[in-house]
């Protein structure tokens, strides 16, 4: 029916242009309409190869939307490609043609198959977002209409020629290419992905069996107990690590092996106690390094389960499927080289052996990524074959190797989007009230995650483990930053900030600190620091305040249910119209440049210079603002700025911490309690998108604190247990 559809429709499009153009267009245009289409189907399937795996560790707007246009274009050109071949045969036929086709003719129709193998996809991406996933019934039906549409062309173009037994090897290649692309579909579907990770059922001990031999032995005259055995705990199982082996490989065997069970926590489902005792006693034991590397592999082999054609090939099935594929092209190409092609318009000839020669080396290039993939070396370690692969491996590395994620942290700040750092939208996307949205991805930035920083969430969540085993409670992880204060001013004496946390949702929270952040980082000194702690913490600070304002703006999704966005509106308004009523407060001298220097770098340097003297008096003013009676009471309720909430944040932690080493200190262990809260928080659907926009930090802290058992999706009641009489 879809194939009609568009049938159809090229067929009116065609006649309404037969109208309108001049005959030579007309011409031109009959002559290489088919040619277009088979060469943009061609480029997609290469720029999807190429691209669609760098989204795992490339989170660019640019290779997003890149990646987004070619993932719908490839599937729309190679239905209308077979669409205009339809066409064209039933104009042969309808124009009294005779009953075989021309040389030219026949071989066009050899490109049908073509279009049924463009429609499989690479290997490197099958979905382009998880609802891509559900759609897997619309796939399967594409499935057959696409392959009897392509056996309705072949037999119309029959002639008993090599071109026509060639087709039905090329016809074959396409099916398995489209059913890959199906069954990968259809295994990564939220429905079939949680069937494929609930467990047998287990309906437990033979109560009434029990009962039957308790009342017995009780009617006899013994007394009877029934003592409850608790099972013995597994350890993890470590010994598929081998000292021999480097380390990045022992962790692909230890990532393995905890992702056939921690995966469950991306389908909300939910993992025993167990699981959690297992996973702790591990990461305990391991550096920071190593804790984040295995993560890191993890989330890289979900989304190998998400988003490609992993599960489709990392198989027996798939593995000897993919030999015959690769065995048939070849075929094929061989054959159709040593033909006669005297009769074929050059043109043609050409466009059909790029078809065939692409074809092959895109089927080497998947074999690359795959034979170089993390899902491959555990399969060569766990059969031992490293040592014969290893020089071929070291070799092909640097070349078709990919990072395992982006390894950076969005970064976005409200001072710099109030101070209009950067040149505002134009007259067009204001007509167009794309203004706001223009403003948000302006001001969206990125930095690299710090190895100092990693290291510093791991051991911040490595004392919250320690603490949460002694006492089982959810207190431990679900403490926003309270007890980062209670550090400092001690668990008895409240402190002037508690109210910023305890008595405001998370979102305010946010927003509060963000701003409170901004303006002791501005405001502060600002000559050399002699402290390198203090400065590190200054930093660390900065980057995770506006990491975690990045998250409220950007992906609301990944934190706790609130009206983040509306407070961030209202804030950003009051913010913008202090300061535009004290425009004229912000000083025009520029700062001191080196003479002689670069004039482009000259440039920089004054623009940056700028920028930042123009921070500094911008928290300073804000700062002088008196907030003796509290913001609410003189707004209301209407509006939902904190922006003088956060003044008297700022103002209180400059007065009530004279020393700026523990004012950081502060500011950062507060900050870490509350990307480890919102981490805790976090619903595993919801971090399975964020990994195709080249990973989040805050996923990787999420599933650091699933390892660490401090989330709701483990099962902390008593877990497994069996009752044992006691006669006596």
């Amino acid at each position: 029916m879809i194939l009609a559809v568009v049938s159809s429709m090229i067929l009116v499009k065609r006649r309404m242009m037969m109208e309108v153009l001049p005959q030579r267009l007309r011409d031109m245009w009959k002559r290489w309409e088919l040619r277009a289409l088979v060469l943009v189907s061609l480029i997609s399937q290469i720029v999807l190869i190429i691209l669609g795996n760098r989204r795992k560790y490339n989170s660019g707007l640019l290779i997003k939307c890149i990646v987004w246009c070619v993932y719908l274009l490839a599937d729309s050109v190679a239905t209308m490609g077979l669409g205009v071949l339809l066409n064209n045969l039933g104009e042969i036929y309808e124009n009294g043609a005779s009953k075989f086709l021309d040389d030219n003719n026949e071989l066009t129709t050899f490109w049908a198959p073509f279009f049924l193998l463009h429609l499989g996809g690479p290997d490197t991406i099958t979905a382009y977002s998880l609802e891509d996933n559900e759609l897997y019934l619309r796939h399967l039906f594409g499935l057959l209409v696409q392959t009897v549409s392509v056996i309705y062309i072949f037999l119309l173009a029959w002639s008993g020629s090599h071109l026509s037994f060639l087709a039905i090897l090329m016809i074959l290649v396409g099916c398995v290419k489209y059913g890959e692309r199906t069954c990968a579909l259809w295994l990564a579907s939220s429905g079939q992905l949680r069937d494929s990770m609930l467990t047998d059922p287990d309906p437990g001990p033979n109560y009434p069996k029990f009962m039957e031999e308790f009342s017995l032995k009780h009617e006899e005259g013994f007394s009877v107990e029934a003592e409850e055995v608790k099972d013995a705990q597994v350890e993890i199982d470590v010994s598929a690590a081998r000292p021999e082996s480097s380390a990045d490989d022992n962790n692909i065997l230890r990532a393995h092996a905890f992702f056939q069970t921690f995966k469950c926590l991306f389908a909300d489902l939910i993992l025993s106690f167990q699981d959690r005792d297992k996973s702790q006693s591990f990461f305990q034991k391991l550096s920071h390094e190593d804790a984040f590397n295995v993560i890191a592999i993890e989330l890289g082999f979900m989304y190998d389960l998400l988003y490609t054609k992993a599960t489709a090939i990392h198989t027996r099935w798939g593995f000897g499927l993919r030999i015959i594929t690769f065995t048939l092209t070849c075929m094929v190409f061989l054959i159709f080289f040593f033909a006669d092609k005297n009769n074929y318009v050059k043109v043609d000839l050409s466009i059909t052996f790029s078809l065939l020669v692409g074809a092959i080396l895109l089927e080497i290039y998947a074999a690359f990524s795959l034979f170089l993939s993390d899902q491959a070396s555990l399969w060569f370690r766990k059969h031992k074959k490293i040592p014969v692969l290893k020089p071929i491996i070291t070799f092909l590395e640097p070349v078709v190797k990919l990072p395992r994620w982006s390894n950076s942290m969005g970064q976005y700040s409200l001072t710099c989007l109030c101070l209009r750092e950067k040149s505002g939208p134009n007259k067009i996307l204001r007509r167009l009230h794309m203004d706001q949205l223009w403003e948000k991805y302006r001001y969206k930035t990125s930095k690299e995650v710090p190895e100092n920083l990693r290291k510093l969430i791991f051991k911040h969540g490595l004392k919250k483990c320690d603490k949460f085993k002694e006492t089982n409670s959810r207190d431990i992880y679900t403490n926003r930053g309270i007890r980062a204060l209670q550090k400092y001013y001690g668990e008895t004496d409240p402190s002037p900030f508690d109210w910023s946390i305890m008595e405001v949702e998370f979102d305010q929270s946010i927003i509060i600190w963000h701003i409170a952040t901004e303006l002791c980082y501005y405001s502060g000194t600002q000559g050399k620091v002699s402290d390198i702690s203090d400065y590190t913490n200054r930093k660390l600070s900065k980057l995770l305040s506006r990491f975690m304002l990045f998250l409220l703006i950007m992906y609301p999704s990944l934190l706790p249910v609130g009206i983040g966005l509306i407070r961030f509106r209202d804030t950003h308004s009051e913010a913008r119209n202090f300061f535009k009523e004290r425009k004229s407060n912000f000083s025009d001298t520029q700062s001191h440049v080196i003479e002689g220097c670069d004039p482009r770098r000259k440039k920089r340097i004054e623009s940056y210079d700028d920028r930042r003297r123009k921070r500094i008096e911008a928290c300073r003013m804000l700062l002088k603002v008196k907030t003796y009676v509290p913001p609410n009471k003189v707004k209301g309720d209407r509006s939902k700025s904190v922006l003088f909430d956060a003044c008297k944040v700022a103002s209180a932690l400059n007065e009530e911490i004279s020393d700026t080493k523990k004012r950081w200190k502060l500011i950062r262990d507060v900050w870490l309690e509350m990307l480890t809260f919102a981490a805790s928080q976090g619903r595993g659907s919801q971090h399975a998108s964020q990994l195709r926009r080249g990973g989040e930090l805050l996923t990787h802290v999420w599933l650091l604190m699933a390892h660490f058992g401090m989330t709701d999706q483990f099962q902390i009641a008593q877990g497994h247990a069996r009752a044992k009489l006691n006669v006596k």
